[in-house]
């Protein structure tokens, strides 16, 4: 592996790419640390201290670790990618309801170049909102200077702040796909995730520094647990990330003049996990709601009063009900995201008029049927997968009494989005690698690239 990291700063073309994205990482990181101005920093941090616990510290970590923004700062890249990344999932949904959009699709090259223009006149109007109601969030709560309170112009400027940052880093993002290597949005979330693990580890030395002396912190044997468990976390991680159903396709055979062509055996790959983290972002990003509304019935002195309690009280992390939940909301979007990407009568289609079959069905609505069935049946233990990523942050913080910041590398989005986004970039890499008669990172005779696991 170290003469594979070698070997890519020896391609001139690899190695521009590589530094170029580094670079622009480092300049996100960067700007994530200038302060919007006008805002109280020091109030602001007491504030989401004071809501340790709470649903809007929840609502603020899971923004953190979406976005690579972060609002318990509010800097310049406070909001993060995070309206870009909404435009983009609602144009995606469009696309599939939108008979004009999925004929722009189909136009190839052009037309994604125009679904991209959408998406970021979308980013605009939904940063602008976003960044008009944080601002104003701001002013409610009075964590900005006595002297801006209720300032035009301290809002102008806040949210033309928030809106540059926003925009600064969309464009880092494309020019990371075009000049870089990797996913461009995603290597932003992934930074900003791993950001994170130094503070990690220092609350780790900590907590084992507590329970050496008084016992009430961490002792040799969680911190044993949490690393097994973190190796064996990852590798059922990459596995189900890379795990396929491998359909056999077979080439129906051609006569061309004197001979015959085609007949050739191969495979269509179907991703165990198609949704990928989406069903996760959107099942957690709901559950946030609940809590909160059962707070505000509760506050508010709604009969019956003690049943809102109670639900506040479940609807949180760790609770069964607030679990089981999450479970069903993970398995719903899972099913719900896959019937949305996956266009089982289109891929039949295609196969059609390619010449290709599925052996022992019929071109059209059965091979469509049978895809459709094994899509449904593999979508199942993919999200089944994606149910134990997701509570096993919450169930060990709550169970073991490990703290949730460290808990939470156990599993859920930020892992996920970390294996996922570390395999893309390494394939990347590997491909640019192979295709200069490199050896790639697995190296070894005869060792190709990473592939899917069969299933």
């Amino acid at each position: 592996m170290f003469s594979a990291f070698v070997n890519v700063f020896k391609i001139p073309e690899l190695r521009k790419k590589v530094l170029f994205t580094l670079m622009l990482l480092c300049v996100y990181r960067v700007g994530k640390y200038v302060p919007l101005p006008g805002i109280d920093q020091d109030r602001l941090a007491h504030f989401f201290s004071q809501q340790s616990g709470s649903a809007a510290q929840m609502f603020a970590d899971y923004f953190a670790m979406f976005t690579g923004g972060d609002l318990g700062q509010s800097t310049l890249f406070g909001l993060g990618i995070m309206p870009y990344i909404s435009a983009s999932i609602i144009l995606q949904l469009l696309v599939t309801v939108v008979p004009a959009l999925e004929k722009l699709k189909k136009e190839g090259e052009s037309g994604y170049r125009k679904i991209q223009e959408y998406t970021r006149y979308g980013t605009v109007f939904l940063c602008l909102f976003q960044a008009a109601f944080w601002v104003r969030y701001l002013n409610a709560n009075n964590l900005i200077y006595p002297e801006y309170e209720g300032s035009i112009s301290f809002a102008l400027i806040a949210v033309t702040g928030l809106m540059a940052g926003t925009l600064l880093l969309m464009w880092m993002g494309e020019q990371i796909d075009e000049y870089g290597i990797g996913n461009g949005v995603s290597l932003i979330i992934m930074a900003g995730i791993i950001a994170r693990l130094p503070s990690v580890f220092i609350e780790v030395f900590q907590g084992l520094a507590m329970g050496s002396a008084d016992g009430s912190g961490l002792d040799m044997q969680k911190i044993v647990f949490i690393v097994v468990s973190f190796v064996v976390v990852v590798a059922g991680a990459i596995l189900i990330t890379q795990a396929q159903r491998r359909i056999p396709i077979q080439q129906a055979k051609q006569t061309r003049g004197r001979r015959i062509v085609g007949g050739q055996r191969h495979y269509l790959p179907l991703r165990v996990n198609h949704g990928g983290v989406m069903p996760i972002i959107f099942a957690s990003s709901l559950l946030l709601f609940p809590n909160m509304l059962f707070h505000w019935l509760s506050s508010a002195r709604i009969w019956p009063n003690s049943l809102w309690d109670v639900l506040a009280t479940e609807m949180t992390a760790g609770r069964w009900m607030y679990e089981v939940s999450y479970i069903a909301m993970v398995y719903f979007f899972a099913y719900f995201w896959t019937s949305v990407q996956f266009q089982p009568k289109e891929l039949a289609n295609n196969l059609r008029d390619m010449g290709s079959f599925i052996p022992g069905l019929r071109p059209g609505k059965r091979t469509a049927d049978y895809l459709e069935a094994v899509m449904m049946r593999i979508t199942y233990v993919g999200a089944g997968f994606l149910s134990i990523i997701a509570v096993i942050p919450s169930v060990f913080a709550v169970q073991l009494g490990i703290p949730f910041r460290i808990s939470g590398f156990l599993g859920g989005t930020g892992l996920l989005i970390v294996v996922s986004v570390a395999l893309d970039l390494i394939q990347r890499i590997e491909a640019n690698l192979i295709m200069r008669n490199y050896q790639g990172f697995l190296g070894g005779e005869g060792v190709g690239r990473i592939k899917g696991r069969q299933y």
